[in-house]
């Protein structure tokens, strides 16, 4: 990839983007495909996939046989290479000392953000999910609709390849016929799951993840995502051809050398390159937005984390993608005599309503799955299945007891090993060794299932982040101080979700791991945990009520635009990944439109 050093950016960019990650490369790519010179500041160093991803090695090869660490959250394969919930240097505190009002806030310090290790779930938030407080009083409606974003739904689902199925569902939308490759095949347990399930009423059905069951089509697909744009097609065919299908070897969080599945570095970022439109600077901390006398945003001012020198880059729009969180700490630390409280914070909103995806878990093991003939069912990385939720009538009716719903992912099949061949075998086996133990690791392997919920929060005005008084990072940069509670909406939730892990463990013939927990207060995981974080910039119709408009353009300072997660007014149980990228192609539209009319 072409990087550039501080001493080789140009005089002034058309668009400077902070952030390569799922906003940051959708930004990217859209304004540089389309002519816009562009530069993309990214805090973390250059990052390759191709050749930095670890395709064949089992766990068993690697320190501690793969184990977590503090620095390798997620095991020493994930593909974070620097980031977690800890960073070193980098720290951000808590206003509680209680465990449960505690924010956890991962970060991934690395070109293509986490992209490089998300779960690669891509849903599309349905009509309820723009007008949740139309439907049960709660939180805040957004000022767009499902057919405002469905456009762009179809667009990045065609770009960066996205399996699955239509199956008409409540509330979960269907994709256009082109949009959506087909899925892989159901692992044992998952079809023998569905089987129960269906006792329970719990319609189980291909998730769409963002991976490459086949080839895409390079000589249509371009076409349809540029369709007054030659050039931009040539480029991305050629990109597209680069892109092998999946041949179910890895698990897609250690990245992906053949670029099977969705990351920014693979995806977004080649063909923007490609344009000659797109530089992009590593190792490049954004510190804070610099304006003019009139307010108008001009300028980044960054840090070099190889030289410790501070620098500024200037362009004409300046849009955050640093996640979330990191651009509410970017925009607080942007004062001024004339934005004193920080950079679009009239509302005094900026860090507000912070939200997570609820979560909780459960397992057990299914004799039925015992002693299955030896097959490979690693797959395609992750989820081959899930339950969308079913129970939208009952909970409008007001029978549940909690406002918004969740879906159910899963984990079943003769997977490759996550940290040895017998982990978790000993609450069953009592522990063995030699010949027994053996014979009981064949018996057992890919007998095991786990669900996990993951489920809407409603924004509330106890979850927000604002800068700490004190502390400051290695740079010399005021860091987040975090306030964090889940309501009874929340708890009531994972509480749901124990019962309905449990009912279906049972309807499969299987022994719970542990029994479920009744108390959701006790279920439900740490906000920040399942690292979905948005909102801290929402978006409205009012200025007065919200940070940015339905373009993820700031209401007072009209050519700053905020295209992560912040503007999101509501977390849908619907992973947010697919839609912060639709959201982002739609703001970089509208910010390439008004380039052209001379009004940004």
């Amino acid at each position: 990839m072409a990087l550039l050093t501080s001493r080789k950016t140009q005089p002034s960019y058309d668009v400077i983007v902070v952030g390569s990650g799922a906003a940051g490369g959708q930004t990217a790519y859209t304004c540089a495909m389309e002519g816009a010179k562009v530069l993309m500041l990214e805090a973390g160093r250059n990052y390759d996939p191709v050749t930095e991803t670890p395709m064949f090695q089992p766990h068993g090869q690697a320190p501690l046989r793969g184990r977590d660490t503090p620095d390798k959250p997620f095991g020493f394969y994930d593909a974070t290479i620097d980031g977690g919930w800890e960073v070193p240097g980098e720290p951000y505190t808590s206003a509680s000392s209680d465990p449960e009002r505690k924010f956890w806030w991962w970060r991934a310090r690395m070109l293509g953000g986490r992209t490089n290790h998300w779960g690669r779930i891509s849903l599309r938030n349905g009509p309820y999910d723009f007008k949740p407080r139309a439907r049960d009083g709660l939180g805040f409606d957004w000022p767009i609709n499902y057919e405002d974003v469905a456009p762009y739904y179809d667009k990045v689902e065609m770009l960066i390849g996205v399996y699955g199925s239509n199956e008409g569902l409540e509330n979960t939308p269907d994709s256009p016929p082109g949009c959506l490759q087909p899925p892989p095949r159901m692992r044992a347990g998952e079809l023998f799951a569905r089987e129960r399930g269906r006792k329970l009423g719990l319609p189980i059905v291909p998730i769409h993840r963002a991976v490459l069951s086949t080839r895409q089509d390079a000589d249509t697909l371009p076409q349809k995502i540029h369709p007054q744009n030659p050039r931009a097609q040539k480029i991305l065919a050629e990109s597209m051809r680069s892109r092998a299908a999946c041949f179910w070897a890895t698990p897609c969080g250690r990245g992906c050398s053949i670029k099977a599945n969705y990351q920014s570095t693979t995806v977004h970022l080649p063909p923007a390159l490609a344009t000659g439109n797109l530089d992009i600077l590593p190792n490049a901390m954004a510190r804070e937005v610099k304006t003019d006398d009139s307010g108008k945003a001009t300028a980044v001012v960054y840090i070099d984390k190889a030289t410790g020198q501070e620098s500024t880059v200037r362009g004409r729009v300046i849009v955050l993608a640093a996640s979330s969180a990191e651009s509410v700490r970017i925009l607080l630390n942007s004062k001024s005599p004339r934005f004193p409280n920080g950079l679009a914070n009239s509302s005094g909103l900026v860090g507000k309503y912070i939200m997570d995806t609820v979560g909780a878990g459960l397992g057990g093991q299914v004799p039925a799955l015992e002693n299955l003939p030896l097959h490979n069912e690693d797959g395609a990385g992750g989820n081959h299945v899930y339950v969308p939720w079913w129970l939208y009538q009952e909970q409008l009716a007001g029978k549940l007891g909690f406002a918004r719903g969740y879906h159910i992912e899963f984990g079943t099949g003769r997977q490759m090993p996550t940290y040895g061949t017998a982990t978790g075998m000993d609450w069953l086996t009592r522990g063995s060794y030699g010949r027994k133990f053996k014979e009981e690791a064949r018996r057992y392997y890919g007998s095991f299932v786990g669900f996990a919920g993951r489920g809407e929060m409603i924004p509330n005005e106890d979850s927000f982040c604002e800068i700490d008084p004190t502390v400051k990072d290695k740079w010399g940069i005021p860091v987040l101080r975090f306030h964090w509670k889940w309501s009874e909406h929340e708890t009531r939730q994972a509480a749901h979700m124990q019962k309905t892990f449990a009912d279906l463990i049972a309807a499969m013939g299987g022994k719970l791991r542990v029994p479920p927990d009744k108390d959701g207060a006790k279920a439900i995981e740490p906000g920040g945990k399942i690292i979905h974080e948005v909102g801290g910039t929402i978006m409205g119709a009012d200025a007065r009520k919200s940070v940015t408009n339905q373009w993820c353009q700031t209401w007072d300072v009209k050519n700053l635009f905020v295209t992560d997660g912040g503007p999101f007014c509501s977390n849908a149980d619907k992973n947010p990944t697919l839609t912060i990228m639709a959201l982002a192609w739609r703001s970089g539209d509208y910010i390439l439109d008004e380039l052209r009319k001379g009004n940004l």
